[in-house]
């Protein structure tokens, strides 16, 4: 995760090779202006990346929004990590939308979907998005 993040924070040089060196050079780079950090997928985080998270975020000096958006086991898999847990302020359930609102919603969501053919977008939206509910949690 430390190394997902210095490459996603574009930071200059080899990442370090000690941990606390790590993540001093890390909060330091949250520090310098606000920050989101999405993590998708968050119900396969695992436990020490998910501690990880919290130990960025919880120092008093980073500017930094987190959220963690997953799939079925998310917010058991959250709910497991009681330090972090605690300080997660908003869990937010999203459901997925029905074809009509598809309809409505995918042309206005981008441009290059405004004129597309409406089986287009159903046929997209079969092969793409999988039949079941998602669920996204995070801190605000």
């Amino acid at each position: 995760m430390r190394h997902e993040l210095h490459a996603a924070l574009e930071l200059p040089g080899q990442p370090p090779r000690y941990a606390s060196e790590f993540g001093h050079l890390l909060k330091s780079a949250l520090a310098t202006h606000p920050r989101t950090l999405a993590l998708d997928e968050a119900q396969w985080l695992q436990s020490g990346q998910l501690e990880y998270v919290r130990y960025l975020w919880d120092d008093p000096y980073t500017q930094l929004a987190v959220i963690f958006v997953g799939g079925e086991g998310c917010h058991h898999a959250l709910r497991k990590e009681p330090i972090l847990s605690s300080r997660i302020y908003i869990w937010q359930h999203f459901t997925r939308l029905t074809p009509d609102e598809v309809l409505q919603t995918i042309p206005l969501y981008h441009p290059i979907w405004a004129d597309a053919d409406p089986d287009d977008i159903t046929y997209a939206d079969s092969r793409a998005a999988p039949r079941r509910a998602t669920s996204a949690t995070g801190p605000a």
